[in-house]
Order: structure tokens, then sequence, then C-alpha cells
């Protein structure tokens, strides 16, 4: 599909994504830093759970309202949200105050992603979709490359500075979501939905209905043990590698060098998974195509399983490079797989509420993953990295199974 034949509303949404996900790593991974510093590791982890456990219940809520009043509503209500949540950050004067806008800020992004992604399906083919999948995944993470190495400064000294500015951005983007983006939702879907009128317990139905469905159960079972896995990258091996990675030269010339540690290692890496997104999603999408869903998804478990594993081992800077570099391919492979696999799988008048159960692996995965946050106080780093080794190669099991059920569900 070549970006000409492209719909407005994706090339409108593929730009604003871009710049809103620069601002959003900026600040987002040190954010356990912050409270850990704040709260204490212990507290910090526990209150780190919050968020995403409030997102689960946002996710399916967000789901429910892209395939009732539409994708761009929902779309709104999640930025002008977050726009409000961002000030409150902004010009906080407690640590609550930080972590209430900081739950805000979580629900908002919860709220906004199914239905962006129902609505990428709604005007794409079947054929197409992997690769606008990866299009859009390519370049959210352009801001992954610059956004913590920027943000290892400008969070530190320039915090309130850097909230305002997320504010604007998140405010601007809503406006021109607003009057640029048109709904994809069909206008007799929408009025079906109207004349059932809301229901709590009509939308509880509707998603026991889906999760009764033992492939799409399993699928979502699968998903949050490797986003336990995922999620890490912010949590755990930010506080591993602020603790453990101590000043080194990162580049030298005769007696010049230039030194990271600690934080700014860790903005580094993050940078370099960033890059290696940005300049290799969709190649790798292209080397991959040919695989199936069951490979890619196996493969991609077991990759960054041993990616985040072998960073036990060490702390010089280039070896934790090479361990970034085997996680973020697994992280390429899995990516576009498993946005095209939900909108495939999904039928059409119930895309919006697939999509939003399907985040809820995302969002039960950062439920649990500051778990390890706690671990690390009476656990060394090689039996917390052994955690998420074995969570990753448990999702590259259940994946197995689950693909194993497909033909007699299919057949069905």
């Amino acid at each position: 599909m070549q970006w000409r034949s492209w719909d407005l509303n994706l090339k409108v949404r593929l730009f604003g994504e871009l710049i809103t996900h620069t601002f959003f790593w900026m600040y987002f991974p040190f954010m356990a830093l912050l409270f850990s510093d704040s709260f204490g590791k212990d507290v910090a982890g526990i209150l780190l759970m919050i968020p995403p456990l409030l997102g689960i219940f946002s996710n399916l809520f967000a789901g429910y309202l892209a395939d009732r009043i539409g994708r761009k509503p929902t779309m709104l209500i999640s930025l002008f949200v977050s726009s409000s949540m961002f000030a409150l950050f902004a010009f906080s004067w407690s640590p609550w105050i930080d972590y209430l806008a900081f739950i805000g800020i979580g629900v908002a992004g919860s709220l906004y992603w199914p239905a962006s992604s129902a609505m990428v399906a709604d005007l794409t083919t079947e054929e197409d979709r992997r690769v606008v999948f990866a299009t859009f995944y390519t370049a959210m993470n352009i801001g992954v490359v610059a956004g913590p190495v920027l943000g290892s400064f400008f969070f530190v000294h320039y915090r309130t500075e850097l909230l305002i500015a997320c504010m604007i951005i998140e405010f601007l983007f809503a406006i021109t979501v607003l009057f640029l983006i048109k709904e994809t939702l069909p206008a007799h879907t929408r009025e079906e939905k109207a004349k059932e009128g809301f229901s709590i317990k009509k939308q509880f139905r509707s998603y026991v209905v889906i999760f009764r469905d033992k492939v799409f159960a399993l699928y979502t079972l699968a998903g949050v043990f490797v986003a336990i896995a995922f999620m890490q990258l912010d949590l755990y091996m930010a506080l591993y590698v602020k603790e453990n990675v101590m000043q080194q030269p990162l580049l030298s010339w005769g007696d010049w060098s230039f030194q990271v540690g600690g934080t700014s290692a860790f903005g580094w890496l993050m940078g370099l998974n960033g890059l290696l997104v940005v300049l290799f999603t969709l190649p790798v999408t292209n080397w991959f195509q040919h695989w199936s869903d069951r490979n890619s998804l196996v493969a991609s478990s077991v990759l960054y399983g041993f990616g985040m594993f072998m960073m036990a081992f060490t702390s010089n800077i280039w070896l934790l490079f090479g361990c970034m570099v085997i996680l973020t391919l697994g992280e390429l492979i899995r990516t576009p797989v498993a946005q095209s696999f939900v909108s495939k799988y999904a039928p059409e008048d119930a895309r919006g509420q697939y999509m939003g159960a399907s985040s809820l692996q995302f969002s039960i995965g950062r439920f649990i993953a500051p778990l390890t946050i706690g671990f690390s106080a009476w656990m060394p780093p090689v039996g917390v990295f052994g955690i998420i080794l074995g969570v990753s190669l448990l999702s590259a099991c259940v994946y197995m199974y689950m693909f194993r059920l497909i033909p007699a569900n299919q057949e069905s």
C-alpha cells in the first residue's frame, strides 16, 4: 500500500502520533525512577501497579465507546483529558499530585489506542494491514530515538517546562483531530448501537462473549506474559542500569572520552532501542512477512526474554547495547503481527471491542510488571532477570498451544 493512496485520516494521525510520542518518551521512562526516589522502591512498586489496573477498565470502556459513539469522539476525549493531566503534572506541588496526574495520563492513553487501532483496521485491507501497522509503529518510535536521551537532561533540569510542552502538544493534536479527521465507524452501525441504549450490563456481557472464545482468551493470556517482560524496559531495566552501570567511556579519542553511566546510560539504551525500531521495523516486517503468525510470535517471545536475561551478566555499556539489539529484534517481529492478527480475527461490527480487549494484555502486564522492582529489594539481578526470561518462555508455550486450536476453531 503506497503512501499516496493512504486516507487523509491515516496521514494526519501518523504525523500527530509521531510528535506526541516524541514528547511522551521524554518523560515516561523516568517515572519509575521518580517515584522510587519520592516514595522508596517498595512503595513505588505498589503504586506503579495501580495505573495499569485502572487501564484495564478504561481499555474495555474505550473499545465499547469506539464501537458505539465512534472512533473520533473517543480519541478526542482521550487527548483533551491527557492535556489537562499534563497541566496538573506541570504545576504539581506534591509527589502525590504527580502520581495522580500520572494515573490520569495513563487512563487517557488507554482510551486512545483501541479507537486508533480500530480506525486503522477500518481504512485498510487485510493484505495491507501489517505494513500500515508497521509504519505507524515506526513513526511512533522515532520519538523513542531522541526522547529518552533528551529526557535524561530536560526531565531532570527542566521538568516543569517539559510537561507544559507535553500539555500544549496534546491539545494541538486534539484540535487537529477535531477538524481534519473523519469518522470511520459506519453510520448504520452507530444507529444500531444508539437504538440499543447504553448499558454497563450489556457491555459486560459483550466482553464475556469475547473471552469465551478460547483462542482469543489464550492469545490475551500469552500477551500478558510477554507484556510483563516488555514493560521492564522502563521499570526494572531502568533501575538495574541506574544502580549497576557506573560511569564509563562510551566513546574515546586520545585523551578525550564521552562518559555515560546511571540515568544517562539508560537514556542511551532506550535511544538505541528507538533507533533500531525506526530503521528496521519495515525491513524486518518485509523479511518475516512469509513467516506464519505462530512462528513470528513464538520467536519474538524467546528473543525478547533472552535479550533481557543476558543483561544480568554485564554492566558494560557496549555489551548492554548488544542485549538491546537482540530484544529489540523480538519486539520488531512481534508488533505488526500482533496488531494484524486481532484486526483480521475480530468480527467487523465488534472490532473496537476486540481491540480494547486485546489491549488488556498490556494493561494487565503493566499491572503485574512493577513487582520486579519490589523483588529487586531482596533478589540479585540474575534472579529478577530470570523471572523475566521465565514469563517470556511461558508466553511462547501458550502461543504454540493457541495456534493448535485455530484450525479446529475455524472449522467449527
